[in-house]
């Protein structure tokens, strides 16, 4: 009898590794909007006197309508990971305090800056997921 189970969840393994293998998995979406695109979390250290004491975490996505901006910003995508994750990185230095919880307002502000700055053209909203604080010590 149990030779029977056993032989039946090995049938069944196979016939779900056999559709992972041929892709037919559905695609998590975050969203229906075809105009919103989301990127990994970003992080940056946090110091007190001149130690790192903790992890500054910005998870962040674009609403951007124009199809053809929005197709703009896929290809450049690594070039403006890169521009978020250098500002962020100096606004942890010179601005977030362990103790206190940093302004999200100012954060978006200054990502939405960034991704302006990056496009030469506005029509990319910057939209804040989540900011958190993460202490190390």
């Amino acid at each position: 009898m149990r030779s029977v189970f056993a032989l039946a969840a090995l049938a069944l393994l196979a016939t779900v590794n056999a559709a992972r293998a041929d892709g037919a998995a559905p695609a998590h979406k975050l969203t229906q909007s075809e105009s919103y695109i989301m990127l990994e979390p970003m992080y940056a250290t946090v110091m007190d006197a001149g130690k790192p004491s903790g992890l500054l975490m910005v998870a962040i996505g674009l609403d951007i309508p124009d199809a053809w901006l929005r197709g703009q910003v896929e290809r450049a995508l690594p070039i403006l990971r890169d521009d978020y994750v250098r500002s962020l990185m100096s606004y942890a230095v010179a601005v977030v305090r362990p103790d206190r919880q940093p302004d999200v307002d100012d954060i978006a502000k200054r990502l939405q800056r960034v991704t302006d700055r990056a496009l030469a053209k506005p029509g990319a909203r910057v939209l804040l997921a989540q900011v958190a604080i993460r202490l190390t010590r």
